[in-house]
């Protein structure tokens, strides 16, 4: 096992971190911006090192800085949470370089699967099924318009080196094919400095479904049921939760099993979420993402295990304890995203929280780093917490995170609760019977049901 583990990260990610290895009673370091200097896991941690001024790129990104750290500290290791590093494989590459371990996968399948080209040829290698479209990037327009006919419109443009929803366009007809290219790959090369781009079939009105999966890196891999994260606006993820309500038991253990198959061949390390849509009883592979999810205590919630316990156990060289029959799924669980945002405009809300009252109970859980006083710098991302509640069914969930919800007291700045007071009590969620497109026609008719 590792003798000191440096975060390299922030927030509720850096300080759920913390606490998996304060479990296994490893010492921690905690790296932080200036700006971040009475953040929560600054303070928990054994040790902390400031490596830079607010902005990301000076700090957080700073991969000199946080070298320097981990030799000033001693830390063998480092766990990048989600986000800033994380899929970066040439710093896990520079990690290696200076005997540090990456807690992640291989650099080689970060790469792989951090061009998005590449991870669709890569699936489809491994047997994973796909979403119709081009077979690699589209070079010009009158490529993408053949590509674009065979498929059948609507199609969706993509950027290779995409995330988070930047550089992809939808095209409803041919005519407005070139405009979705030259926009898209204008916003790819400014997001991610490539603009090339792809091709796939634009569903819609799909799920977004995705695979949990945990690897040793010799071959051994399992899968920890699916999650449900079609609620989403502008491709960013609002609500998630597990198990889908569209899918049915034969649906779940089918297309996990493909993708466990696939993780024990590709001898993947690690924590690794595979993602699909889903319309129509089909699966289609849309990415693969090598890192640990903003919402995995959903998964946590319904398996009783600690993901990022299991990740750490396996970087450190340990097998996989588990095997794919001592999975158990129990109940339903349900994750919300509190950002410091309005709920209706969605305009950053930063600010000094005054009062702040989790809710509580059994089966409420609520991952923050937020405190009274504390306040939130407008440098990095909006999330306030994650509030996860679990019930033995759904209707009991939702019942729970209904109550849970008016439970819970953010004062000082704007924050989305109330979007997800309405989304409890709206028929079309506690139907079940919602796609990736709702919430955004929800949102455009005042929070009316589409």
């Amino acid at each position: 096992m590792f003798d000191k583990i440096l975060i390299a990260n922030r927030g509720e990610i850096a300080l759920r971190v913390l606490r998996a290895c304060q479990e296994l009673g490893i010492p921690t370091v905690a790296v932080h911006s200036t700006a971040d200097a009475d953040a929560m896991h600054v303070r928990l941690a054994d040790e902390s090192v400031c490596i830079g001024p607010p902005p990301a790129k000076d700090s957080y990104l700073n991969v000199p800085a946080l070298l320097a750290a981990c030799e000033i500290t001693g830390a063998d290791a480092v766990h990048p949470g989600y986000g800033f590093l994380s899929e970066n494989a040439r710093f896990a590459e520079i990690l290696a370089e200076h005997n540090i371990q990456f807690i992640g996968p291989k650099a080689e399948h970060i790469r792989q699967m951090g061009d998005k080209i590449e991870a669709k040829r890569t699936a489809k290698a491994l047997g994973i099924p796909c979403v119709p479209g081009s077979e690699g990037g589209v070079s010009s327009d009158a490529e993408a318009i053949g590509i674009a006919r065979a498929i059948g419109f609507p199609v969706l443009v993509k950027a290779a080196a995409g995330g988070g929803g930047r550089g992809m366009k939808v095209a409803q007809r041919e005519e407005d094919l070139a405009m979705a290219l030259a926009t898209a790959r204008a916003e790819a090369k400014a997001a991610f400095g490539d603009d090339a781009v792809y091709l796939e079939k634009y569903l819609t009105r799909p799920r977004h479904i995705e695979i949990q999966v945990l690897g040793d890196g010799r071959g051994n891999a399992i899968h920890l049921g699916e999650r449900d994260c079609s609620l989403q606006r502008r491709h960013q993820k609002v609500w998630e939760e597990s198990p889908s309500p569209a899918l049915n038991v034969a649906a779940r253990f089918e297309i996990g099993e493909v993708v466990a198959r696939a993780m024990r061949e590709l001898k993947y390390l690690g924590l690794g979420t595979v993602e699909f849509l889903y319309e129509d009883g089909q699966f289609y592979f849309i990415e693969m993402n090598t890192r640990i999810q903003v919402e995995h205590p959903v998964t946590e919630m319904i398996t009783g295990l600690d993901l990022v316990l299991e990740q750490i156990r396996v970087a450190a060289g340990g097998e996989l304890p588990l095997t794919q029959h001592d999975v158990e799924f129990r109940g339903h669980a349900i994750e919300c995203r509190v950002n410091a945002e309005n709920a209706k405009t969605f305009v950053p809300s930063p600010g000094t929280i005054r009062s702040y009252h989790p809710p509580g109970g059994l089966g409420v859980r609520v991952d923050s780093a937020v405190y009274q006083g504390y306040t939130i710098p407008p440098y990095y991302d909006s999330m306030v917490g994650k509030l996860i509640v679990h019930g033995k069914t759904r209707t009991e969930c939702l019942m729970r995170l209904k109550r849970a919800l008016d439970e819970f007291v953010v004062d000082g700045i704007d924050t989305t609760l109330p979007l997800f007071q309405r989304l409890v009590r709206t028929q079309d969620i506690i139907d079940g019977n919602y796609h990736i497109h709702w919430l955004e026609h929800f949102l455009a008719n005042g929070g009316m049901e589409p």
